[in-house]
């Protein structure tokens, strides 16, 4: 879909060009990640409003450092950059960087010029991030100073008749106290955007672009249960009817009632042609005895492309296949942009397995947040789209060691519990992802005077604004011991329940 106003990112491999990429959404502004190496012809062609360069670790003077075509400076079009990205703009347009004698890290008092319309509405200090080791020594002609720190002379600079300025700390972060109302500054007072980006137009646009290129051609759709998935297919229904087909596979690693809840939001809102395929002995047949989590991964991944590609034949040839790609899976996959994080199922070219002509990604501009707003304005449930962030593989990675069909019973049952306490706690949205674990391991309990010898169950909770990094989560007391005396006594062969209290890093969010 092509927006009107467009907030054009450079990604310099900043750890942050996602959040910066929210925080303009937030704006209502539409925003797109592109690599530092697009070409000059690209970006015209994409006629941003605004551009803003990531940061980066990369120094600006090594023989590496990514550097953009300097014709963006001549393109007349206002540029903000953040850290690296300011360090850069001074080293293109002539100004000194140079490695400061104390590396700058932590939440630093910000003194600010708030006379620039960069800083408009702020107090003279501002509590910012700062993350660098190189500093601007001095500024390229034509800018001056709007920001100092005790240790950095130049936190900030501007050029105000070519709309130029640069921030050495980073505004995306929840650390820089009112960061997004720098960003939406640069975007309003200096870009000019009106903020016309809305989900409610994202949909209406979405579906009519939809029903356009889609016609009465035929839909294929692999629906996992998961929000992306749902979203996605939601959207092309409402576009082409019974034209789409979404084949859902219950391979048996979904949560309890998972698969029936499911099946009933899509037969019961949505005018779809739905095949449930039930595939869960055959998944347990091809699990059994494996304990590694990788190969459990490789196993439900070629099963499940087996079962879609058999579904699909059924079916016969079909002009689109339905994905549900997001756009963090587009940046993490390396599809363009930055250096490849992980590899993601949806992203990455057409499947050989299934007659289709084209791939249909609906969702492929959307964060995850945005995915669960167009739910909304599309009528899926609640309980649906705010559904916890569940892994590809399923249960299967949260069942230690090898799977059984009463492992996966146990870990159901104890997750249900977890999960109906934070909601009746009204927990539920505060964190951002819980779930129950099934341990390999065993230990002694006492239950009604006799000795057992049974599970031991670890329930993890976290919360996080980007799933990099993530706090363990500080559940009162009383709800755990509620969840905790639930699930022993009411799952049978559990006799002990831990928590789990390591942040991300050193933890992963999920166990296996």
């Amino acid at each position: 879909m092509k927006n009107e106003e467009l907030i054009l990112i450079i990604d310099f491999y900043g750890q942050y060009n996602q959040l910066i990429a929210r925080r303009v959404r937030e704006c209502n502004v539409y925003s797109e990640i592109v690599p530092f190496n697009t070409s000059i012809e690209k970006i015209k062609e994409k006629n941003p409003k605004g551009i803003i360069f990531t940061g980066g670790p990369a120094s600006v003077y090594g023989e590496d450092a990514p550097k953009c075509d300097p014709e963006i400076f001549n393109l007349g079009i206002p540029v903000l950059g953040i850290c690296y990205g300011m360090q850069l703009m001074t080293y293109m347009l002539g100004g000194k960087v140079q490695r400061a004698d104390k590396r700058e890290y932590g939440v630093t008092a910000v003194n600010i010029d708030n006379s620039s319309k960069l800083f408009a509405g702020f107090d003279a200090t501002n509590d910012c991030l700062m993350s660098h080791t190189d500093f601007v020594a001095e500024l390229p002609e034509g800018f001056e100073n709007i920001g100092s720190t005790d240790h950095c002379p130049n936190a900030a600079m501007q050029n105000r008749e070519k709309n130029f300025y640069g921030i050495q700390f980073h505004p995306e972060v929840n650390h820089t106290n009112r960061g997004t109302e720098i960003l939406r500054n640069f975007v309003y007072n200096i870009c000019g955007c009106t903020g016309k980006w809305e989900m409610n137009s994202f949909v209406e646009d979405t579906i009519k672009a939809l029903k356009e290129k889609i016609g009465d051609k035929k839909a294929l759709c692999a629906l996992s249960g998961g929000v992306d998935s749902s979203v996605a297919a939601a959207l092309v229904n409402k576009a082409i009817g019974k034209n789409l087909t979404c084949i859902f596979v219950d391979h048996g690693l979904l949560r309890k009632n998972e698969a029936e809840e499911v099946e009933e939001v899509f037969t019961k809102n949505f005018d779809v042609n739905f095949v449930k395929v039930d595939a869960r002995a055959r998944f347990l047949e091809k699990l059994a005895g494996i304990e590694e989590p990788e190969k459990k991964r490789k196993i439900i991944g070629e099963e499940f492309i087996r079962v879609f590609e058999e579904e699909a034949k059924k079916i016969g040839a079909v002009d689109y296949l339905v994905q549900g790609t997001i756009y963090p899976d587009v940046i993490e996959s390396g599809v363009g942009v930055g250096a490849k994080i992980k590899s993601h199922h949806n992203v990455g070219g057409l499947p050989d397995y299934v007659d289709f002509k084209e791939i249909v990604e609906p969702l492929r501009d959307l964060f995850k947040d945005e995915v669960r707003k167009a739910g909304l304005e599309l009528g899926l449930p609640e309980f649906l789209v705010y559904r916890q962030p569940f892994p590809g593989p399923g249960l299967a990675i949260r069942v230690i060691g090898d799977i059984t069909e009463d492992k996966l019973t146990i870990l159901k049952d104890a997750d249900y519990i977890f999960r109906e306490e934070i909601a009746k706690a009204k927990l539920d949205r505060s964190i951002n992802q819980y779930f129950a674990v099934l341990t390999n391991l065993k230990s002694v309990g006492v239950m009604g005077d006799e000795r057992t010898y049974d599970y031991t169950i670890a329930l993890r909770a976290v919360t996080t604004s980007d799933f990099m990094t993530a706090e363990w989560s500080k559940i009162p007391f009383e709800v755990l011991e509620k969840v905790s005396s639930r699930i022993v006594n009411e799952v049978k062969h559990v006799n002990r329940v831990v928590y789990d209290i390591t942040g991300k890093p050193p933890a992963t969010i999920e166990w296996e």
